[in-house]
This record gives structure tokens, sequence and C-alpha cells, in this order.
């Protein structure tokens, strides 16, 4: 018939975005190999608009390599990600699989369809959170960071069209819309996650990285009457190590500065030291209520000196931070 040979391509051709939810592991597959076995699959093959996916399965079908492998292959090709999300299932068992509640699928629909895509086509890694860096298996090491900015940031710019892969800590925050997450817990977890996203066009530490990690106990320290001698071994400087990559540096690497005096002293030395091209600097002493806060009070550095920023909202700064992305590759 005139549908089963001609459809897709009137589907494709009408649709201004082409959303898959639910997308099962099953499509997910045929999507990543290129079948079109139904109309479905026919269409997404067909089609030249942009793709989005909201995932819905059971928890071991979500985290097996092969679903994770078709995942990565689809976002390189261009394809959006919503959700999914964690909770209880069907099937009994609780995880990520769930999918995404109507509202965030709404809300990755209307970012797509409405507003700046300056950054379509290009890939971001933004970093998020704090590390946790175990001292044995009840006790870590942690910071205050809430990965509040962090997630923003990689909000906004999945706004503006970029594929944005978010690489976070542990953080009790919803996962932004049309952003792939994934989840670490060490600062060594986080390098690993960010390298194996590269390459990338430009890249945002936002995470408050962990300087210092443990030499774990595999039991858990007892009391003894004196205090425990922990031997603290040196995190990477996963910001340095990405700034002076060969071959597979971004063409824009930002990171982020919390310090408590001295703010634009000591952001442009670190920017010269780190060798990125800007730093987002912000001030996190007593009384700033910064970390953890909803608001932020950044100065940006780059090369041609320090641009302060009034206080806002977390989510008016990383449209602001996404915006002078956005101008860097117009």
């Amino acid at each position: 018939t005139g549908e089963s040979e001609m459809g897709h391509i009137q589907l494709s051709r009408s649709a201004d975005l082409v959303v898959v939810a639910p997308a099962s592991a099953d499509l997910l597959a045929k999507m990543a190999a290129g079948m079109a076995d139904d109309l479905a699959t026919t269409l997404l093959l067909a089609t030249d608009k942009e793709v989005l996916v909201a995932p819905a399965m059971n928890v071991r079908m979500w985290t097996h390599p092969a679903t994770v492998a078709n995942l990565e292959t689809l976002l390189r090709r261009g394809v959006s990600v919503v959700g999914p999300e964690a909770g209880p299932m069907a099937c009994g068992e609780f995880g990520p699989g769930r999918l995404a509640e109507p509202p965030a699928i709404l809300e990755a629909i209307v970012a797509r369809l409405d507003g700046d895509r300056a950054l379509a086509g290009r890939h971001v890694v933004v970093t998020s959170g704090p590390t946790h860096e175990p001292i044995d298996p009840v006790r870590y090491i942690a910071n205050r960071s809430s990965g509040k900015q962090g997630h923003a940031i990689a909000a906004a710019l999945a706004r503006r069209g970029a594929r944005v892969t978010l690489v976070s800590g542990p953080v009790t925050l919803a996962d932004p819309a049309g952003v792939a997450v994934v989840r670490v817990e060490t600062a060594l977890e986080m390098r690993a996650a960010v390298l194996a996203a590269l390459p990338a066009d430009a890249a945002v530490f936002c995470a408050a990285v962990a300087d210092w990690r443990v030499e774990a106990q595999g039991r858990k320290i007892k009391k003894t009457g004196a205090p425990p001698a922990l031997a603290l071994v040196e995190n990477p400087d996963i910001l340095a190590e990405v700034s002076l990559l060969a071959g597979q540096r971004p063409r824009l690497v930002v990171g982020f500065a919390a310090e408590t005096g001295d703010l634009v002293a000591q952001a442009t030395a670190k920017r010269a030291r780190k060798g990125c091209d800007w730093i987002v600097a912000n001030d996190v002493g007593a009384g700033t209520d910064i970390m953890g806060g909803a608001e932020n009070e950044v100065v940006l550095i780059t090369g041609e000196g320090a641009e302060p920023w009034p206080r806002a909202g977390k989510d008016a700064v990383a449209d602001r931070l996404a915006e002078r992305i956005s101008g860097i590759f117009q």
C-alpha cells in the first residue's frame, strides 16, 4: 500500500522532531544497527530530523553492555536521550530504567523546538557534584558540593542543542532532560569517565573533585583509643590532564575555582597553571551560602582578564555561561 511504501518518508518529512517514548532495549538495538523492519524503524532510518528517545526497560537490560554500547552509538550520531529514571519497576526490581515522567519528556521536547540551537552538533562534557573517597567500607571523605551548578550547566547546554555527557558524582538531583548521565563515586572513576567520553568540542569541569584519596581499608576501622593514621594519596588532576591532551583536547576547556580569598588572583594563577581556557571562580567563604545554595556569584577569568558577574540563581549563571560557550562555536 501507499502507507507501507511511502508512509515513513511522509512522516519523516512532516515532523519537526521525532520522539520515541518508550524506547525499548530492542528498539535501541535496531536503531544502532540501522535496521528497518517495520514502520517505526523505517521512519527512524529515513528521517533527517532530530531524534529524542526516552528509554524504558528492566534495570538489568539498561545496564547490559550491549545496551550501553548501543546508546553510546546513538549518542555519537546525535540522538538525544531523556531519562530513564530510577525507581521501582513492574518486574519487582529497583533501579534505573523507568520511563521518564511526562513533564521531563515535555521539557526535553520544548527545549529542542523552542530556543537557541547554536550548539547543535556539538558534544560537551560536563562534570558535576562531589567525589566520595572511601576510608573503609563505611566511611568516606567528601565535600559540600551539591551538583546544582554543574547540573544546571548541563541542562543549559542541552537546551542550546549540544549533545551533553554529564559525569556526576554522588548527588540527590534529578538528571537534566536530554542529557546522558554517567554516575561515578571517586575521582579515579570520574577521570576514567571523562576520558572515555572524549572527544568533545568543549569540556566544563564544575565538579568538586577531592584532591586526595585514602589508601582504603578492606574492613571497617575500629576504635582503638587513638585516632587512625590515614595515608593520603594525591588524586589525578583531571582539568590539567584534559587541558594538556595532545590530539583529543577539546576546543574549549572551562574549569571552576572555589576559593576563600584573593579570588581573581588565585583563579588567574589556576588558569595559567592548569592550561585551561577559562576559569569560573567563586568565593565559597563563610557566609556566602554558595556551596549547596540556590545562588552563585562568579568571576569569569579568560585570556582577556576578569569579568565579574552579579549574584544570581544557579540556573541563570548556567544560562549565561552556556551563552558564552555558544559564542565560541558560532
